[in-house]
């Protein structure tokens, strides 16, 4: 029956035509995500949303060290959109083990697809009313968002356009795929503006932002900064999204594939990777011994001098406080020179997770 569902959906899109006709063919951007993409594996967390809280004090560092355009990669959900839009970069790629993120980044994908503004995109996530004043929308702060929607009552019939959009992409989904994205929707519905990061088999801590949260954080210097800040914001991502530059990739970033195809795929375009989001990967590829694998994928990537990682750090692993961290944030954001990564690799100054976050360009 799921079968049926999926014909009927993709046969109303095509006949709908719409967005999926802009930019790349919805099959070159399936076959993309195949070609670069390798076997998924488990991580311990749906991550819908962040547990960063931190995640745009680095936007200071980004515009000082003219990070810009070329190509961008990162890992993990939508807190990649206000790097994506402070960026501003040709194409990005969101690369990560889990499948299920691949799942999440179609979802919201469509709503992109549906949503010409911030308002409509968070009605449909939510699946609540939009503003009446429709006129004024793109004008809305983002705290006037949040103040509507925290309290706008439920929305019905949001999933048939949502999996029509789906469809329209053509990538290969099985039914597990489809009730894993109708999962994570429904869980966006169901929480709105409260949810926070879960992780399976333990409880939210209290220190985890939530969704509302993570949309009124600001820079270090009080600017709201995150994608749905602003129309403006929200309009470039919306226009890499809807010309397939946005490409979900199941990848390790130690494995032997994904991180590589990415590489050979930028150089293709002839573009450089600009900023390489990594949140906190990097800890647990120590943990592995697998950090060196990570390393030698990373000098595939084509780079220049102003080319930079962004990491996330919990904590202070090894006692103290980070100089970076700011008083009141369990997370803090780094900024490193890829060159410089490279550099302290072959010299033998990175043997440890300690080496790696002493190595920053200051916030």
């Amino acid at each position: 029956m799921r079968h049926v569902i999926v014909l009927g959906l993709t046969l109303a899109a095509l006949a709908c035509g719409g967005y999926a006709q802009e930019g790349a063919s919805p099959s070159a951007f399936a076959r993309t995500i195949e070609a670069l993409s390798e076997p998924g594996g488990f991580f311990d967390t749906d991550n819908l949303i962040s547990n960063e809280r931190s995640y745009l004090h680095v936007m200071g560092a980004l515009q000082r060290e003219r990070v810009a355009g070329g190509a961008y990669v990162g890992v993990g959900p939508d807190q990649n959109f206000s790097y994506i839009a402070a960026i501003q970069p040709r194409i990005a790629y969101i690369v990560d083990i889990r499948r299920d993120n691949m799942l999440l980044h179609l979802l919201f994908k469509a709503l992109f697809e549906l949503a010409p503004t911030r308002a409509e995109f968070l009605s449909l996530l939510l699946a609540r009313t939009q503003p009446d004043d429709t006129a004024g929308w793109t004008e809305w702060s983002v705290e006037a968002l949040v103040t509507h929607f925290d309290t706008a009552s439920t929305r019905a019939g949001v999933r048939a356009p949502v999996d029509s959009a789906l469809a329209s992409f053509a990538v290969e989904l099985t039914p597990e795929d489809w009730e894993t994205i109708e999962r994570f929707h429904g869980i966006f519905m169901r929480a709105g503006m409260a949810l926070r990061f879960t992780t399976f088999g333990r409880a939210a801590r209290s220190y985890y932002p939530t969704y509302r949260d993570l949309l009124l954080e600001t820079t270090r210097d009080g600017e709201r900064a995150n994608y749905l800040a602003s129309h403006d914001r929200y309009d470039i991502v919306r226009r890499l999204q809807l010309d397939d530059r946005i490409v979900p990739v199941v990848g390790d970033f130690a494995g032997t594939h994904a991180l590589r195809a990415v590489a050979r795929d930028v150089q293709d375009r002839g573009l450089a990777v600009s900023g390489f989001y990594v949140s906190n990967v990097e800890f647990y590829l120590f943990g592995d011994r697998t950090f060196d694998r990570f390393v030698e994928n990373l000098r595939s990537l084509p780079i220049t001098d102003r080319s930079v990682i962004v990491r996330s750090l919990f904590r202070n692993p090894y006692g103290g406080r980070h100089p970076e961290a700011v008083p009141g944030y369990y997370s803090t954001q780094l900024v490193q020179h890829v060159d410089d990564l490279l550099r302290a690799t072959d010299s033998g100054e990175l043997r440890s997770y300690f080496d790696l976050i002493r190595r920053y360009v200051p916030n």
